[in-house]
């Protein structure tokens, strides 16, 4: 199914909007996952667009990427979200693309490249609190095994929609808390975001 299409099954959901504004891309998952009234989504999510010139769709200024997002029938939030950003500052992105998507019970992490590799953190931004997470080489996929413990051996059998229930759950369950800090602490406690096509061949 192309993306211009509707897509019923997002439609009572938290992603009505983003899908609507053109914001979920490149999916592995965009659709029911295995539990009843839940809808999953596993791809990258449009933080600022390029500007159009004539006809030509160009790919977006800014993304998060290696997102992977619950949402529910009927609610209006996110209950989890998690996703990749180069850098910390675009947490304030984040938060103002999901919007009203997000809630203060929400679970929301963000691996950010320039943070601390021995730091882990809490940034309460827009009514919901983020964990701040950093990341060197892994994906976030592994890393929220890690984080949640989750043997990657107990997922082998299952599908990607029944992955990202089980990482889903766990993470609904979580309640470890880091270092609180504001998203100006953060700014600047950030080092300086890596190039990412540094050191691949051209």
């Amino acid at each position: 199914m192309t993306a211009t299409l509707a897509r019923p099954e997002l439609d009572d959901t938290a992603f009505a909007r983003l899908e609507a504004e053109g914001r979920l891309l490149n999916p592995l998952l965009k659709g029911p996952t295995n539990k009843f009234g839940r809808v999953g989504f596993r791809g990258e999510l449009a933080l600022r667009f390029a500007p159009k010139l004539a006809d030509e769709a160009r790919p977006p200024e800014l993304m998060c990427t290696q997102v992977l997002a619950i949402a529910n029938v009927g609610e209006k939030h996110l209950p989890f979200f998690a996703g990749y950003l180069l850098s910390f500052e675009h947490l304030k992105d984040v938060a103002e693309v999901l919007g009203d998507a997000l809630s203060a019970g929400g679970k929301y992490f963000l691996y950010c490249n320039n943070i601390d590799l021995s730091k882990k953190y809490q940034v309460p931004y827009k009514g919901a609190m983020f964990y701040v997470l950093p990341i060197d080489e892994a994906t976030v996929y592994n890393e929220l095994l890690e984080l949640f413990y989750i043997d990657k051996g107990d997922l082998k059998k299952k599908d990607t929609a029944g992955k990202l229930d089980a990482i889903a759950d766990a993470a609904l369950k979580f309640d470890v808390t880091f270092d609180t800090i504001t998203y100006s602490e953060g700014l600047e406690l950030m080092g300086p975001v890596r190039n990412p096509n540094e050191n691949r061949p051209v």
